[in-house]
């Protein structure tokens, strides 16, 4: 029996459509790979600078100004002006330290209002020293008392800068500066580049000076104005993850219908510091030196299962029929510390009706108009704005009188207790939500009430037995 064999003509016109078909899927698919590939970078692009977007302060930032206000014979006098914009964080002692690169070999003659932390070699000059030769200088605000003719605007605060959403008067600092071996015109002036800005540590990247439009200025009787004759900004933003890779808080909750007390997570803050803290109650905890602080601004701080700086307790106090009420708690745990112009940032959906607060200031932060669930709290001036090194006296407290929502209003699956919550800035570790103080279980009341009804309607029927018995 033969085999047969058949022989399959394929035509040239089909077979170029399935080569171009196959191209048409290649290209596709190469296409594809690009989008996700770029869709991939874009999602990592997003997550190195998620951190430095704050959503409840969304245009938060500091504003460094530079005002070219005069010529020199060799360059010229700026004043320079630091606004801390952000609404809740402030700039805490030991301050603020301002750094950059000279574009040429720029020397600085003269400072008032701030000072250079080295002077450089300036041996090349001969009679009239510079302040500073450094092509990085570093610069440091003056402490309060120094001699009036080495002051400045807004200046000689020891570096602090308060937050804008808590005093805006208070959240500028400023400095002049005369710089020689520079330009001499708007054309020939070079802007600095690389600046840094720590305040006090890291956790701020600075942006390029970019030149705007020149600064106007009002004389005492503001009826002229004046202007700089040349202007640059340049803008910084906080990263909390380039400031630490632990957060510097925590919070731990409590309510009046559980007795159940949420801690903070077991090392919270990270337990790095495990083997130099101090117990409580121990001799070395009353020891006068410990509350000596560092210039690296290094914590000591007490031995604790979340080992943090700080820690915020939300305690759910009271249940009214319109309103109730929240006892907040903050104790610092840290012994060469004490924390001054302090705040405390609490997203919580009840916020939007605030009946009154405590001992606390209080003022609502709306960064979205249509939502008003954040408000900022801090203390009263000469009564409770600092909180004290770790020990009895560290800690302050409050309480807030919230009024019920009905169409929103419950206790049930963690509603009472915060989203969020920033210490100086910072977001605390919060429990996780399964850990919650959770409401009495409502079936349980249904059957205890049950079994009670019952009980009382046997006992009615014996006494009405007994009763006709008799």
């Amino acid at each position: 029996m033969g085999c047969k064999i058949y022989v399959c003509f394929i035509p040239k016109t089909f077979l170029k459509a399935c080569i171009l078909q196959w191209q048409c899927q290649y290209s596709v698919a190469k296409t594809e790979l690009k989008l996700m590939l770029y869709a991939a970078l874009a999602v990592l692009m997003l997550s190195c600078h998620a951190e430095a977007y704050d959503p409840l302060d969304p245009n938060g930032n500091i504003t460094i100004k530079w005002d070219v206000m005069s010529w020199t014979p060799d360059g010229y006098v700026a004043a320079v002006t630091i606004n801390n914009f952000q609404l809740y964080r402030q700039v805490m002692s030991p301050g603020w330290t301002l750094g950059w690169l000279w574009a040429k070999k720029e020397v600085i003659w003269s400072m008032n209002g701030a000072q250079t932390t080295e002077q450089g070699d300036c041996s090349k000059f001969k009679g009239n020293v510079p302040h500073c030769c450094k092509k990085t200088p570093t610069v440091v605000d003056m402490l309060p008392g120094v001699p009036y003719n080495q002051q400045f605007t807004n200046c000689c605060k020891g570096g602090v800068i308060a937050a804008w959403g808590q005093d805006p008067s208070a959240a500028v600092a400023a400095f002049q500066v005369s710089v020689g071996q520079a330009g001499t015109s708007n054309k020939t002036v070079k802007l600095p580049r690389n600046f840094t800005f720590l305040g006090p540590g890291p956790g701020y990247t600075c942006g390029p000076a970019k030149i705007v439009p020149s600064t106007v200025f009002l004389t005492p009787d503001r009826r002229r104005k004046t202007q700089a004759l040349m202007t640059w900004n340049v803008t910084c933003t906080y990263s909390q993850f380039l400031a630490s890779k632990y957060p510097s808080c925590c919070v731990s909750l409590s309510s009046f219908y559980n007795e159940t007390i949420v801690p903070c997570p077991s090392c919270s803050c990270g337990c790095h510091n495990k083997g130099s803290c101090i117990k409580y109650g121990s001799k070395k905890s009353h020891s006068p030196e410990i509350n000596t602080p560092k210039k690296d601004n290094t914590p000591l701080l007490q031995c604790t299962h979340h080992m943090c700086p700080i820690r915020v307790h939300w305690h759910v106090k009271l249940n009214y029929k319109d309103y109730w009420r929240v006892k907040i708690s903050v104790t610092n745990f840290n012994y060469r510390l004490n924390y001054t112009q302090w705040t405390l940032v609490v997203q919580h959906p009840n916020l939007n009706s605030v009946t009154e607060v405590f001992s606390f200031e209080y003022k609502a932060i709306v960064p979205y108009r249509s939502v008003n669930d954040t408000g900022l709290f801090y203390g009263m001036k000469l009564y409770n704005d600092l909180i004290m090194e770790a020990g009895p006296n560290g800690n302050v407290q409050s309480e807030v009188l919230l009024q019920k929502d009905i169409n929103t209003f419950t206790f049930k699956q963690g509603w009472a207790f915060p989203r969020k919550v920033y210490f100086n800035g910072d977001e605390c570790k919060l429990p996780p939500p399964e850990a919650y103080p959770s409401l009495p279980n409502s079936a349980g009341k249904i059957t205890v009430a049950y079994v009670i009804i019952v009980a009382t309607q046997a006992l009615i029927f014996l006494s009405l037995g007994n009763k006709l018995s008799l």
